[in-house]
């Protein structure tokens, strides 16, 4: 019998997981402006989405959040989530993903 429901895995999700697994710890937009030169264009929404979930199944976890002062469209600080591998976290080696960092030296 199929299950119901969303699969659990997710290509995005694990597309951050390469990602990070290269940087060792990285914010939100700094993982979606990596993702976008790497993989097919999707939206930063989807890139904070994948984050949060993938802290909540311990495919990632929260290293620290820092708040920035700034002259903001929304204000004057922003908050800066960054994320680490977790536990759950499989990193395959994607060639795509280590010639970037290769390129770029990171």
């Amino acid at each position: 019998m199929e299950k119901r429901g969303r699969p659990i895995g997710s290509s995005i999700r694990q597309n951050i997981v390469e990602i990070l697994h290269f940087l060792k710890k990285g914010y939100g937009y700094e993982i979606y402006k990596i993702y976008i030169e790497i993989f097919p264009k999707i939206t930063l929404r989807s890139v904070y989405y994948h984050l949060r979930k993938g802290a909540d199944v311990g495919e990632f976890k929260v290293h620290k959040i820092e708040k920035e002062k700034g002259d903001y469209s929304w204000g004057e600080i922003a908050e800066k989530v960054y994320y680490s591998l977790g536990n759950a976290a499989v990193p395959q080696i994607n060639p795509s993903v280590k010639k970037y960092f290769d390129k770029h030296g990171r």
